[in-house]
């Protein structure tokens, strides 16, 4: 009997992880459907930073131009004492751009207005989120999961999918449903953040009054893209908290010690306590958690977004494939890659907590997210690891490198691997050793290949040795380093991670271990 699907993937939450796998599974023609159950659109600024590893994404999903215009650079930190003097200095650690780092710096933009481009996106490829749709219950079975949604009229729908993805937060329904653990820890913090239109404070710098003291801090941070300023302050532990527009300027004249700071309007404001918490499970059957259903954290360093943006594009890869026949075991990789980052996450967050709480965070590479890489992972297919120049392994995050294409036109590998396929890329190698297949994209460097090195930046970010070939993953990570006398494992590989039969068909490949 055939199983009738409604959809391949029901999501869960339509905040920045479940736009970010929605618009991956729109582009690679994987059905789906997004709910959320907020009847409009969030409003808030909660998470602000798109680090370098997002631009890098968001670059691949087609958005990154649209979110550089709309934000912009973080400002200069401004630090008030006590007699009204001040001094500045940057909120980042400085780093240029390089061949193999094309972006250097976070941007910030407001996260209402990031996700809000990621909607447009998601609309231009067809698709959009069903708001005011909220799932009550669901089902699992071998087949597939059965969800029990109710709309905004209260009216009740079933609807029958292969998998289910909880993208859902903090609080998520899916997690609790499942019984998955969230251990971990209140971290003694309770703060206030509120987006207001105010006057007093000029937008050139990141205003930071009483740093150090718990009981006094606050800072007003200009919102790129808007006219508004994010206050982000801690209060008490205990207590209600006033986040009108009057009981914010009672908290900022008090703090701040000044008459000419005054708040005209609360666009969104939100008291919380900071948490650092990490679920046992990621999957449980055909049930995936992932962004803040998966892990909270504190703030500090910017980090929330762009993990579980991370986590969205590590795990639509995968449904893609096996939805087009790879095996289910390819799905057991998500949990394996992405909640090891998340623990380590959580830590450096909770690291610059602490720096915060005695006026000392300083930002420098570790909040990039550019080092972030899978080489334990089972799909890391590492047969030979030569000690290269750079220390580049089957595993790490795929650098960039301005070259010139079979045309002789000039072009970036981030050129090459853009898309939902897999990219090879093969050094002073013959063409024909690989079969093409589909969802293969190949290019060979050296005589008689297409592609052209002149500036040497391809030899300098990989450090190839003559027979090699790097093949690189969808989201943009490398899965292997052979050398052509393990060509055959690699074609194993291949079809195990869903990159279909070559053409023509190759006799005797003896299948890879992922």
């Amino acid at each position: 009997m055939t199983q009738q699907y409604a959809a391949d993937v029901l999501i869960c939450g339509a905040g920045a992880a479940g736009l970010t796998l929605a618009i991956d599974l729109a582009r690679r023609g994987i059905s789906f459907r997004l709910i959320e159950k907020m009847n409009t659109a969030f409003h808030g600024s909660r998470g602000k930073g798109i680090q370098p590893r997002t631009q890098e994404i968001f670059e691949d999903l087609g958005i990154l131009d649209q979110i550089a215009a709309a934000g912009g650079t973080y400002p200069p930190e401004r630090h008030y004492r006590d007699d009204g003097s001040f001094a500045d200095s940057e909120v980042m650690e400085h780093a240029d751009p390089t061949p193999a780092e094309p972006y250097s710096q976070p941007l910030m933009l407001p996260q209402f207005l990031t996700e809000g481009v990621m909607r447009e996106r998601l609309r231009k490829l067809g698709h959009g989120v069903e708001f005011g749709r909220e799932m009550v219950g669901f089902e699992q079975d071998m087949d597939g999961v059965t969800a029990r949604l109710v709309d905004k009229t209260g009216g009740e729908t079933l609807l029958r999918v292969r998998w289910l993805v909880g993208a859902d937060g903090g609080r998520s329904m899916v997690r609790h449903a499942l019984g998955i653990g969230f251990p971990g820890k209140t971290l003694g913090v309770r703060a206030v953040v509120a987006d207001v239109l105010l006057t007093g404070l000029a937008r050139d710098v990141w205003h930071r009054f009483s740093d150090g003291d718990m009981a006094r801090q606050i800072s007003f941070c200009p919102l790129a893209g808007t006219e508004l300023f994010q206050i982000q302050g801690p209060i008490p532990l205990e207590g209600d908290t006033d986040l009108s527009a009057e009981g914010l300027a009672a908290l900022v004249a008090q703090r701040t010690g000044r008459g000419d700071i005054h708040n005209q309007s609360v666009s969104w404001a939100s008291a919380y306590n900071m948490n650092a918490r990490l679920a046992d499970r990621y999957r449980v059957g055909r049930v995936f958690l992932m962004g803040d259903a998966a892990h909270i954290h504190p703030p500090t360093g910017g980090q929330g977004l762009n993990t579980s943006v991370q986590d969205a594009y590590n795990l639509g890869w995968k449904l893609a494939a096996v939805a087009s026949g790879a095996p289910d075991t390819l799905l057991d990789s998500y949990e394996e890659e992405r909640r090891p980052v998340a623990a380590a996450m959580l830590g450096l967050a909770t690291e610059l907590l602490d720096a915060a709480k005695r006026g000392e965070m300083r930002r420098g590479r570790e909040v990039h997210q550019l080092d972030i890489g899978y080489p334990e992972s089972s799909l890391t297919l590492a047969l030979e690891q030569p000690q290269r120049a750079g220390g580049l392994l089957a595993g790490n995050r795929a650098p960039d490198a301005p070259v010139r294409n079979d045309d002789g036109q000039p072009t970036r590998l981030f050129d090459l691997f853009r898309g939902t396929h897999w990219t090879l890329l093969g050094y002073e190698v013959p063409r024909s050793t690989v079969q093409e297949r589909p969802g293969l994209r190949i290019h060979t460097f050296g005589p008689g290949g297409g592609m052209l090195d002149e500036g040497h930046h391809f030899r300098n970010a990989y450090a190839p040795v003559v027979g090699d070939w790097v093949l690189v993953r969808p989201d943009g990570y490398i899965g292997a380093i052979v050398t052509t006398r393990n060509i055959a494992k690699l074609e194993g590989y291949l079809a195990q991670v869903g990159c279909g039969p070559a053409r023509p068909a190759m006799a005797n490949v003896e299948p890879a271990r992922i």
